[in-house]
């Protein structure tokens, strides 16, 4: 089996096999140890137990405050708390800013352990998971997290594997083993692993397991997971080792009884642990703004204070010199009492970053999160599953997003693929006009094999079908039947089919309903019941799907004696094809354009009857292709389009891949709100491709890069950029052009290598390693390339550029790489990566982030997706079928894609409004207030002497401005939720931080700048010439201030409901309420010193020229509002007109038809150039994957019953037969027990026999002397339990125990060498 490396050439040291792996040995692993830090040394081998939680009983407090002090508020806040508890310098108590620092930090931590606590819950299940392991010759059940290296696990089906295992045998022929990896890579279709030969013949006992003493060397843990190299060291013999060996943790076993596995890599080595990254504390744009800002005010309030301090030294030399008779009080020196008076102006004015501001903050952040788990429109009802906000810090970044990186398979789809329409003979069939349900009597109950599952339903078609009235529809169904690579085995009299892909087993699945049912295969023979009568086809050839040849061809011959030629694949290859272009095929390409536009997976069937004489002379060029030692692969694709050629086409099939509901309306909702959505997958290409284009995120008019169109682009741009030195080169010269970006993990891979190499190294090894292409494959790119020249042409250079010479400083040309890529992948309108591992996920989204600054979401539903998750700004999981892993590591959690688009465009776009009014609220309210101290200062000789009452200060922050502030970032709006989705452009004003700013701050500084200097300048004007006391100006200056506030809050509050008036009704209630107790005599009574203004409201208001002052200050302060909004009004009902460059569809000068080759693709999408993996036609035609029926065999060798712990006391260990005689040679034959209780038991027998058996004779003759007849060979099946307990054996071919062969090698004749 190939392997993929990932950055092999950077991480040559992971790849020295140094990890040694002593099966059944647990002492040898325990101990080595490797040295940490200094003398601190750790087991090298880890345990099984995993922890993705970010704290533990010990380092929660520890890191928590480590957390809460990178905000810098809240260092700030500690170095004002220090200065206050300094009595010389000391205007407030300093508990009196502590204590709320407390609070603030105890509902942090209270928060963020609450998400940790789901987190241990998900370890814990996953780690207290049962799994069986080789104990003293037994298989005990035990916990995931008591797996060792070295250790033997047993498997049995549908079970995840719970390590990085070496596989070792399994019940299946050859020790195949069939694993699902959508958890790991997101591919749906089915992958087999095959075990070594000699462990497979060896290993056929829990006794012999046991004993089993095999050392395996390979290379050290790491995150590679298309890569492995080892080897096993066994008897003094060596076996190479590779990834097909390999069962990686979280792949699911499929349609394998049981199978053994031997521990390589456990808990944090394992590949799939080594891809998921650690938890990073995620702060929003705005806290990170924020910090900037408290920086800006503290050196702001630093320089404010030294300014204050220079007037208080000038003003004490004036007082001490005019005043030398109270000399004798002022015991320090000038410069120690201005140097006291600048801390204590730093702790007066402190209050200008107010601690209430963070504190009302998280119950923002926490209430617009609860309403995120309240919103009923986001509740799944088939799942009974709502949106869940897990992190309640990120809800105003919601509002920000710019990219979102989106799973595949599970988070777009719903992994379920649908037998929708077909097209016979130029006719469509199962259109949605004809279209019926069946709800109690189905249509196929005269077929006793049909499957009640498959709602695809023509009437006109079943009773073609069953009148056998057209004999195109016959040979429609009998492809259907006869060209897949499905396996069947039999289950209540009813065939069980086990398919590569969910492809193959719909479109088998539909011919089994029409009549045409799959019911076995040997090695030569297929067996297909048609309409009631068995028929047995001589299987001649079998010519496998790869990427190039995209379709599947098989040579069969009928019971009549003619050969047939069927073939299906793309719409591409099969329609060039064709014997002749009649209407009927005219008819078909415009059916097929029509499925394309409804985004079905389309699929061309087609035929042709070959002569005897023909096939004897085709045989014999694939005989001499498959002798090849050298471009074997080339000489069979060639030998392969020879014979399919002049095909008859039969028709059309139709699959469609459901997308989750509302998909392509939510992406397109987003795409027109500025987000670019990216699709990071682990499938194939052609799949992503069709999903893109049925979700539309693709277009038909886009023109799509690739990775040699990606490479050629940035090396124009390069060299333009190297003849511009000094001048900072982008990709600002290419032309608007609606592009969109396909690449793949091993291009990404390429791109990251190549920033250690030459730029001209990467280049030759792409030219090296280019595939080869049909010639009509060639001809076809010629519009392509005459495109993609147009646009060099638009670049201002050639095609053909020189390459640029080696640079002298690598990291520029590393930094540039990188910049470039992404600045290019940015400037389209959709990007597609696949084939992708979950760290690949994670280097594009950190490469976005790290080269674009923006907002980032990422968004999956399975443990692939983990790592992206976690490197995003905001991490979404998916509730899918693939387990928790995704949710327990993401913010928000969603029931279906389609409610991303109304946790972005209403609550994500209303948080940030809300968030942001409310910060530029306190702000200005803050210095409104506060400001007027500043002036005060002015008039008392530069002291620190407040203005206000200490209560007053007190309660303000709290609650005399507050609730009103508190009730605009809960439930402020500005226009509604219906509104905000059918107006998505509105979320642009989060992508480019309109409301919140450095500008938006210094006009609410500057707006409260001027709110302060009128109330306090204009009570200081009409103060002159009248006898108003201290108290009663600091009474004007605070009324006018909460007064003229709150009517800003009014005018800034748009949203209005019976809440909002009691919040400003409650905001002046509070303030006459505390304030009379504050004033009252009897607080006055008690303590003089802290209730020092004894009715000071009441002297001031009942004073008419203190009202008038009053109303003088809050109507100027109006007034200047109102001006501001009517100017502000005024701008938008007359924008300056900006030429602004709209992005063309086409590219100038280019005609309109050609768009690379990929065009008809576009047009046309085929479902079957991306079912499967290559491969499965070669374990058929060798017979590795077969099971035949035989007699029951005399020595059972190979019994494998897997007690559990309390079974053991009753059963005894397997019995193990006498080892094969001498000379003989020995046929592996599997054999099923039908006797089995619990676990389904399995058997490999040997026998010997002198001579081959009589069907697996062959000559080296002629092809048709070599041909066996299909009636004398009996159809081989799945073995079946039976009543009697009788036992069916399958015999494998000695080809079955031989290796995989390479792409190509599948028709080799078993003569051949």
């Amino acid at each position: 089996m190939g392997t993929t490396g990932f950055c092999e050439e950077k991480e040559d040291d992971s790849t020295v096999c140094t990890w040694e792996v002593r099966a059944n040995n647990h002492a040898f692993h325990t101990t080595f140890t490797e040295k940490r830090f200094l003398c601190w040394r750790k087991k090298k081998y880890k345990t099984n137990k995993i922890r993705t939680a970010k704290y533990n009983f010990f380092n929660f407090l520890p890191l928590s405050l480590f957390e809460q002090f990178q905000r810098l508020s809240n260092l700030y806040f500690l170095i004002i708390i220090i200065l206050q508890s300094i009595p010389e310098i000391s205007t407030l108590p300093w508990f009196t800013l502590f204590a709320p620092m407390v609070c603030l930090f105890i509902i942090r931590a209270i928060r963020d352990l609450v998400d940790d606590i789901g987190r241990h819950r998900s370890d814990r299940a996953i780690n207290n998971r049962p799994c069986q392991i080789l104990r003293k010759n037994r298989f005990k059940w035990k916990k995931w997290k008591n797996i060792c290296v070295g250790d033997v696990v047993c498997l049995k089906k549908d079970s995840i594997v719970p390590a990085d295992l070496l596989l070792l045998v399994s019940t299946e022929p050859s020790s195949l083993c069939y694993v699902e990896t959508v958890d790991i890579d997101g591919e749906t279709n089915l992958k087999f692993k095959q075990a070594l030969t000699v462990t497979h013949q060896e290993l056929t006992s829990s006794r012999k397991m046991a004993s089993f003493q095999g050392t395996v060397m390979c290379e050290e843990p790491n995150s590679r997971m298309h890569h492995f190299v080892g080897s096993l060291e066994w008897n003094n013999k060596t076996y190479s080792l590779d990834i097909g060996n390999l069962l990686l943790r979280g792949c699911k076993i499929r349609n394998v009884e049981t199978c053994y596995g031997l521990v390589i890599y456990t808990g944090v080595d394992t590949k799939i642990m080594k891809n998921c990254g650690e938890i990073h504390l995620k702060r929003t744009k705005i806290d990170l703004f924020m910090n900037k800002l408290v920086a800006m005010i503290f050196l702001s309030l630093a320089i404010l204070s030294l300014v204050l301090t220079l007037g208080f030294s000038f003003n004490i030399k004036d007082f001490k010199w005019k005043h030398h008779y109270v000399s004798a009080k002022h015991l320090r020196s000038e410069i120690m009492e201005s140097f006291l008076m600048f801390w204590g102006f730093l702790i007066l004015l402190s209050t200008m970053i107010p601690m209430a501001l963070f504190i009302m903050a998280e119950f923002i952040y926490l209430g617009n999160s609860l309403f995120i788990d309240w919103d009923i429109q986001m509740y799944y009802e088939p799942r009974d599953a709502a949106a869940k906000a897990r992190n309640t810090s990120l809800a105003d970044q919601l509002g920000q997003v710019q990219y979102i990186f989106s799973d595949k398979t599970g988070t777009l789809t719903q992994n379920i693929m649908t037998f929708k329409k077909c097209c016979i003979n130029g006719r469509v069939y199962g259109s949605d006009e004809e279209k019926k349900t069946y709800s109690q009597d189905s249509p196929f109950l005269w077929n006793e094999f049909a499957d009640g599952k498959l709602l695809f339903y023509d009437k006109k078609l079943l009773h073609m079908v069953r009148h056998k009235q057209d004999r195109v529809v016959q040979e429609f169904w009998r492809l259907l039947a006869i060209c897949h690579t499905v396996m069947v085995q039999e289950e209540n009299n009813q065939p069980l089919y086990q398919a590569a892909s969910p492809d193959e087993e719909a479109l088998v699945t539909a011919a089994r309903n029409f009549g045409y049912v799959f019911r076995s295969r040997t090695q030569d023979t297929i067996t297909v019941m048609e309409m009631g009568e068995e028929r047995v086809y001589q299987v001649l050839a079998m010519m496998d799907f790869n990427s190039v040849r995209k379709r599947m061809s098989v040579l069969v011959r009928n019971p009549e004696g003619s050969i047939c030629l069927y073939t299906k694949g793309a719409d591409t290859v099969i329609l060039e094809r064709l014997h002749k272009k009649g209407e009927m095929e005219v008819t078909t390409e415009e059916v097929l354009a029509a499925f394309a536009e409804q985004t079905l997976r389309t699929l061309c069937l087609a035929y042709k009857e070959i002569g005897q004489d023909d096939y004897e002379e085709w045989e014999n060029q694939h005989h001499e292709a498959t002798l090849l030692l050298q471009n074997r692969a080339h000489a069979l694709h060639q030998v392969y389009d020879k014979i399919e050629q002049n095909l008859q086409l039969l028709g059309v099939t139709a699959i469609e891949d459901k997308l989750q509901d509302h998909v392509p309306e939510a992406i397109t909702c987003l795409k027109t709100a500025n987000i670019k959505v990216w699709v990071l997958t682990g499938d194939k290409r052609e799949t992503a491709l069709n999903i893109g284009f049925a979700c539309q995120l693709l277009e038909e008019n886009m023109l799509i890069l690739e990775d040699k169109e990606i490479n050629r682009i940035l090396e124009i741009y390069w060299e333009n950029h190297q003849r511009q030195q000094g001048t900072k080169g982008n990709l600002k010269f290419m032309p608007q052009v609606n592009m969109a970006m396909i690449i793949t993990g091993d291009f990404l891979d390429q791109m990251m290598f190549s920033l250690h190499q030459k730029p001209q190294a990467m280049t030759k090894e792409e030219e090296g390693n280019e595939v080869w292409q049909e010639p009509r494959q060639m001809r076809k790119n010629l519009p392509g390339a005459r495109r993609i020249s147009h646009l060099f042409q638009n670049l201002g250079t050639s095609q053909d550029p020189v390459f640029t010479k080696a640079l002298d400083i690598h990291e520029t040309f590393e930094m540039w790489r990188e910049r470039s890529f992404v600045e290019l992948a940015s400037r389209c309108q959709a990007v597609i990566c696949c084939r992708m591992t979950p760290k690949q996920k994670a280097l594009v989204v950190g490469l976005v982030k790290k080269y674009q600054q923006v907002v980032t979401l990422a968004i999956g539903d399975g443990a692939n997706d983990v790592n992206m998750i976690k490197t995003a700004d905001i991490g979404v999981g998916l509730m899918g079928q693939e387990g928790m892993q995704a949710v327990q590591s993401s913010d928000y959690v969603l029931p279906q894609f389609c409610y991303l688009q109304r946790l972005l465009l209403v609550h994500g776009r209303w948080s940030y409004m809300r968030v942001s009014k409310f910060l530029n609220f306190f702000f200005y309210k803050t210095v409104a207030c506060m400001m007027a101290q500043i002036w005060f200062s002015f008039c008392n000789g530069f002291t620190a002497q407040p203005l206000y009452e200490g209560w007053f200060l007190a309660f303000t922050n709290m609650f005399y401005t507050t609730i009103p502030v508190l009730y605009m970032g809960l439930f402020e709006q500005d226009v509604s939720a219906e509104q905000s989705l059918n107006m998505p452009k509105l979320y642009m004003m989060g992508q480019k931080d309109e409301l919140f700013n450095y500008g938006i701050f210094l006009k609410a500084i500057a707006h409260g700048l001027v709110t302060s200097m009128i109330n306090f300048f204009i009570t200081l004007l009409a103060s002159r010439g009248s006898l108003i006391d201290y108290q009663s100006f600091a009474v004007v200056v605070a009324l006018s201030g909460l007064l003229s506030i709150t009517i800003e809050a009014i005018l800034n509050i748009k949203y209005w409901t019976i809440l909002c008036v009691a919040s400003v009704l409650l905001s002046l209630g509070s303030y006459v309420l505390f304030t009379s107790l504050t004033q009252s005599f009897w607080l006055y009574k008690i303590a003089p010193q802290t209730f020092p203004f004894l009715y000071a409201d009441y002297n001031a208001l009942t004073q008419p020229s203190s009202l008038l002052v009053i109303l003088l200050n809050v109507t100027l302060n109006t007034l200047f509002d109102l001006t501001i909004r009517v100017i502000q009004l005024l701008r938008q009902l007359h924008p300056k007109v900006k030429e602004e460059e709209v992005p063309s569809e086409e590219l100038p000068g280019v005609e309109a038809m050609p768009y690379l080759a990929r065009e008809s693709r576009a047009r046309r999408r085929s479902s079957y150039a991306f079912s499967h993996h290559e491969g499965y036609a070669d374990l058929i035609t060798h017979g590795t994957i077969l099971r035949r029926p035989h007699e029951v065999p005399s020595e059972v060798l190979y019994e494998s019953p897997i007690p559990s712990e309390e079974e053991e006391t009753s059963s005894n260990p397997p019995v193990l037969s006498s080892e094969p005689q001498r000379g003989s040679r020995p046929s592996v034959t599997a054999v099923r027990d039908s006797g089995s209780s619990v676990f389904s038991r399995w058997s490999i027998a040997v026998r010997r026999t002198s001579a081959p058996a009589p069907e697996s004779r062959e000559t080296a003759g002629p092809a048709s002397k070599r041909r066996v007849s299909a009636r004398r060979r009996p159809p081989l099946h799945y073995p079946r339990t039976e009543a009697t307990g009788r036992r069916r054996a399958a015999t494998l071919d000695r080809g079955a125990l031989s290796r995989t062969r390479a792409p190509g090698e599948a028709d080799m004749p078993r003569g051949a060498p």
